[in-house]
């Protein structure tokens, strides 16, 4: 199996992010992150701060409320809701950016969004929480929430989101073909195995 295209998600702290443009730099091919922010405020008119939150976070703990909390305005946003539109431009931007050729593309579903390819490796980091919620200390400081508190809100939203998307839930093993704890395997480790299976 040969792969051209790396997507990773990831739970919040665990380097999934460094570990992702390490193996894009070490692969000499694109690594898309804001640059998809970037392309979906272009098409849809919203900021990119509005962008990075809705892309990836659902708005409310409720599957059904997150789904109904806004009805599209008919006329506005072919009569979509703000998250349901901004979905449907991220998979149009995905799909068009993994049909320039190899890259590397972090979280927005686009594991999900490249399901018809075959030529596409999803990886799934994530590590214990005591180890993310001192990462996230020592990259991002201290805030008025405690850091396991900030950890469980992130990775919950991030998880609904998934789940109201794509009927699936966010970090199952059977969703991604890897899987590996940043802790227990080490970032550099998890960055050359990655690079091993897609130059392979």
């Amino acid at each position: 199996m040969s792969y051209n295209i790396l997507t990773v998600s990831r739970e919040f702290g665990s380097g999934g992010h460094s570990i992702a443009k390490e193996v894009a730099e070490k692969l000499g091919i694109p690594y898309y992150d804001r640059e998809i922010v970037d392309k979906i405020a272009v098409e849809t008119g919203f900021s990119p701060e509005f962008i990075v939150e809705e892309s990836e976070y659902a708005k409310s703990r409720s599957i059904f409320a997150y789904a109904f909390s806004f009805k599209g305005t008919p006329g506005v946003m072919g009569g979509l809701s703000p998250w349901d539109y901004l979905w449907t431009v991220q998979k149009k931007v995905i799909l068009e950016v993994a049909e320039k050729g190899p890259c590397v593309i972090i979280g927005r579903c686009a594991d999900y969004i490249l399901k018809d390819r075959d030529d596409v490796l999803n990886v799934f980091i994530h590590a214990d929480k005591e180890y993310r919620a001192q990462r996230i200390v020592a990259l991002y400081g201290e805030t008025d929430k405690p850091p396991l508190k900030r950890l469980e809100e992130k990775d919950s939203k991030r998880g609904y989101h998934y789940r109201h998307f794509t009927d699936k839930i966010w970090g199952m093993s059977q969703n991604y073909h890897l899987s590996l704890d940043s802790h227990v395997v080490g970032e550099q480790k998890c960055v050359d195995l990655i690079v091993d299976i897609m130059k392979k």
